[in-house]
């Protein structure tokens, strides 16, 4: 079977950009699913390039977001106009549009009809950063699809827009796969931890006042040593908190910003709501590590694909990129390299979503087969 079609484009304005990327895709696919992402800087277009791509190519139905810089094969542009397409070529009965669903826990009527039918494997999935129940959306879209979600968070200094059949914001969209469609998914780390998996034993809200019956800011400076321990500011900064994935091990982790650090009450602001019992530990930003990272999913990723790959849809954190990998395109690079050839795009996210939960300073990828 064939590749799937790909298009990048960041030529000097909307229009050009557009007419690239009809010009390589092509015509007369007729039948598929098509996957659009746009920078935020030329947000107010979307809704123009996907009538001109259902035209152009004869693909009707398309998902997407925004993103601030977007991947293709090796290249990349990022806080710039650029955008990138893919189209599936898959039949119509092997996946299903997730319309817009801005309700926690719940499905559309049909689509749990074919849920039920079909018992999807997969899904790729956009959401609205700004909405307060995005994670109960995906942990239900997840618990009542019984797909293994990947996706992003939309990334954009501007409108949030989601696209899936229709343009919207303010919930969870995109598709799900049949198990005839074989996928295979990976999650690469952009941390390192540092010290041990500890216990928050007295906290509140989003506050920790204890690690393992100790003042919390206590074990933090023991585990990062006693260089950062002296600027507590630079290691604000610097290192953040993870949460390990409950029956995994410390390779898989959710990594959350540290807010604050009150060197007066020894008490730690972390990025989002902790309860007393949950496992934390601390990490760091660490290009190198995230580099190693990235070139140990790929290989394991490739290991595990069923046969040739058709395709790939890659999820990377807004603080990567550049940020991380010192350039635009060397994560991008690093991506097409440990794929072969695979044709792959993909965007830069304000949050990365893998199976029912949200991760951050992570790339995430879907391999199609």
């Amino acid at each position: 079977m064939s590749t799937f079609p790909i298009a990048f484009s960041n030529a000097s304005n909307p229009k050009s950009i557009c007419a690239e990327l009809c010009d390589s895709l092509g015509t007369g696919h007729g039948e598929g699913l098509g996957i659009l992402y746009i920078t935020d800087v030329i947000a107010d277009e979307l809704n123009n390039f996907v009538d001109a791509l259902q035209i152009s190519t004869g693909i009707e139905t398309w998902i997407g977001t925004l993103g601030v810089g977007v991947i293709a094969n090796e290249r990349a542009a990022f806080d710039q106009p650029a955008a990138v397409a893919m189209i599936l070529d898959v039949p119509p009965s092997d996946f299903r549009l997730l319309p817009i669903n801005p309700i926690p826990g719940s499905l559309p009527e049909d689509v749990q009809q074919w849920v039920e039918t079909v018992r999807p494997s997969a899904g790729i999935v956009h959401a609205d950063p700004s909405s307060p129940t995005i994670a109960k959306m995906i942990e239900g879209a997840a618990e009542r699809s019984g797909a293994y979600l990947v996706g992003g968070l939309t990334c954009s200094r501007t409108s949030q827009h989601q696209l899936a059949g229709e343009i919207g914001n303010g919930g969870l969209s995109g598709a799900l796969f049949s198990p005839d469609i074989p996928v295979t998914a990976g999650l690469s780390q952009g941390c390192s931890p540092l010290g041990n998996v500890h216990e928050i034993t007295r906290g509140d809200s989003n506050i920790v006042f204890e690690l393992d019956g100790r003042p919390a800011l206590e074990v933090f400076k023991e585990d990062i040593g006693e260089m950062l321990a002296r600027d507590l500011q630079r290691a604000a900064g610097y290192v953040h908190v993870a949460f390990p994935v409950s029956g995994a091990d410390t390779a898989d982790y959710m990594v959350r910003d540290l807010m604050g650090i009150d060197p007066e009450s020894g008490c730690l602001a972390v990025g989002s709501e902790i309860s007393v019992g949950d496992r934390v530990m601390f990490v760091r930003r660490d290009p190198m590590s995230a580099q190693k990272d990235l070139g140990r999913m790929l290989k394991d990723v490739k290991q595990r694909l069923p046969g040739p790959a058709r395709g790939a849809v890659y999820f990377s954190c807004v603080a990567r990129g550049p940020s991380m990998f010192g350039d635009e395109e060397t994560e991008a690079e690093i991506v097409s390299d440990g794929l072969g050839g695979t044709p792959v795009i993909g965007f830069y996210a304000s949050g990365e979503i893998c199976h029912d939960r949200i991760y951050g300073y992570t790339g995430m990828l879907l391999v199609f087969g």
